[in-house]
């Protein structure tokens, strides 16, 4: 039966003053998951918000028959009861708040104890979810099993991992037993298992009843979608059952060589220091309460090595980073050196940051949003979170030509809340690029960047390597994004080195 859950016909949607689709039609029925696909700001999570019914619709025809269907099926006689109700969204970037409900998490907030405690556990968010009516298939027990959060009940959400905090939020869409799931790029940040673990879950959401539609990769597309939208510049220019579907349908510009002379006048403005060690762990251990999060680790990271950091979600990948980054206290009670100098020996944090350059999904998750592209790269000279002071003109240059080089420029008057995704996460990296530090730390640095973004990037992060002496620490859950100046692995399982080469 051809029945109908969704319908925008010929629809103008609009942001603030920004014309975000015009003339837009698209349409989900009974049985039909969708994917989503398209190069990086082409749209797809302005699509997922306005299905979600978050931005202003000008003109055009909306449908929601699933939310008249439920109504009867379910003898709803609510009459503040709406259609809002029974849509659940999973996005980007997750809006926990603290305890005391007075501000959002900040971003080293994990690592301190005791704010960390202002953070509520995992249990508690679960519980505090409202359901849309009567209980659904998907209980609060089914999903504390089905997604494996058992051993997390306990656990502050600020000290989750980057995977750990996906599972929970898609545990917490289907707790409110939605008659549609919307879910912006849930693959980014999952190791292998866990992707292939989400697969399987995909299946069983569909065989619910629940209607999927996600934004994705055109190359991670679950066996669950029935079909395929492609959207290009706000505009869908093909829809059509996963069958007929080709990756060749979409084009990403390829990725030119990097301007070598650019990249070498940038590099060569800032003299570099020599060290030997880089950093040194000698049977590092961090635990919180009973928990050991790394467990006698050992590790030498040499002036110019590149190494790839890999593991599991939790194995504790982040936490070894923030003792290198200087965000994590638990480092004075460890044996740790960094850039020659023993932790603990009077050394500030800021002595620290000065050296690296860092970027990761949580610095993605909480860096501020007010202000412009260009201040956020500038930003990085400081180490703060955010342009404090005054912008001084030969920084802000030198910031222009780093956005130049990673083909952001356009961006750099633009809000940093207001451009794509994509656009925000190559601002950051920028931010990590623009002082030329003797360290790189790059955690997940591709997530949400499109094939041409990825290749381009991976391309300076090699004319940097092959250019300076700089040392380069690289997370990835991909082996295709790891650049070719890698050279060596340290690999965690549970919180000990598991490779060491």
């Amino acid at each position: 039966m051809d029945v109908l859950v969704l319908s925008f016909n010929n629809i103008n949607v609009r942001n603030l003053n920004q014309t975000l689709f015009e003339n837009l039609s698209f349409s989900v029925r009974q049985g039909e998951h969708w994917a989503v696909t398209g190069a990086s700001g082409s749209g797809k999570s302005a699509l997922l918000e306005t299905i979600a019914g978050k931005f202003h619709i000008s003109k055009g025809e909306v449908q929601h028959p699933f939310f008249d269907e439920y109504i009867n099926e379910k003898e709803v006689n609510d009459p503040l009861f709406n259609w809002h109700k029974l849509i659940a969204q999973v996005a980007s970037r997750h809006h926990f708040r603290n305890l005391s409900n007075t501000r959002d998490f900040y971003y080293q907030q994990r690592f301190n104890s005791s704010d960390s405690e202002d953070a509520e556990t995992v249990a508690h968010y679960l519980e505090s979810v409202k359901t849309s009516g009567k209980e659904g298939p998907w209980t609060y027990a089914r999903v504390i099993d089905r997604l494996g959060l058992k051993p997390l009940l306990d656990k502050q959400l600020i000290k989750l991992s980057n995977g750990e905090t996906k599972r929970l939020l898609i545990a917490s869409a289907l707790i409110k037993d939605p008659v549609l799931l919307l879910l912006d790029n849930p693959l980014t940040g999952l190791d292998i298992n866990t992707r292939s673990d989400f697969n399987s879950l995909l299946t069983e959401i569909a065989a619910s009843g629940v209607s999927i539609i996600m934004a994705t990769s055109p190359f991670e597309i679950p066996d669950t979608i029935t079909h395929v939208a492609i959207l290009d510049k706000g505009k869908i220019t093909d829809a059509m059952p996963k069958a007929r579907f080709n990756v060749s349908r979409l084009s990403f510009k390829t990725a030119g060589a990097v301007n070598a002379d650019e990249l070498k006048q940038l590099l060569d403005m800032q003299e570099a220091n020599e060290y030997q060690t880089i950093a040194g762990m000698e049977d590092v251990t961090i635990k919180y309460g009973e928990k050991v999060i790394l467990d006698k680790v050992n590790w030498r990271v040499n002036q110019g090595e590149r190494w790839a950091l890999l593991g599991h979600n939790g194995a504790g990948k982040s936490t070894l980073l923030s003792l290198i980054n200087g965000d994590n206290p638990q480092a004075y009670a460890n044996k740790i050196t960094l850039f020659d100098r023993r932790r603990g020996s009077g050394e500030s944090i800021w002595d620290i940051k000065k050296k690296i350059g860092f970027v990761s999904p949580e610095l993605f998750q909480y860096f501020p949003m007010s202000t412009s592209c260009l201040q956020v790269i500038e930003s990085g000279f400081y180490d703060t979170l955010g342009l404090f002071r005054p912008s001084v003109a030969a920084k802000a240059q030198i910031a222009q030509r780093w956005m130049r080089l990673l083909e952001i420029d356009g961006s750099a008057s633009k809000l940093f809340k207001n451009v794509p995704a994509s656009v925000q996460r190559l601002c950051l990296l920028a931010r990590a690029l623009v002082k030329n530090p003797p360290l790189l730390i790059f955690d997940e640095p591709c997530q949400g960047l499109d094939v041409h973004q990825q290749e381009h990037f991976k391309l300076i992060t090699d004319s940097i390597c092959r250019t300076s002496n700089v040392t380069l620490i690289y997370v990835s859950h991909y082996q295709h994004e790891i650049p070719e100046s890698v050279t060596h692995t340290l690999r965690l399982e549970n919180g000990r080195v598991a490779e060491n080469y």
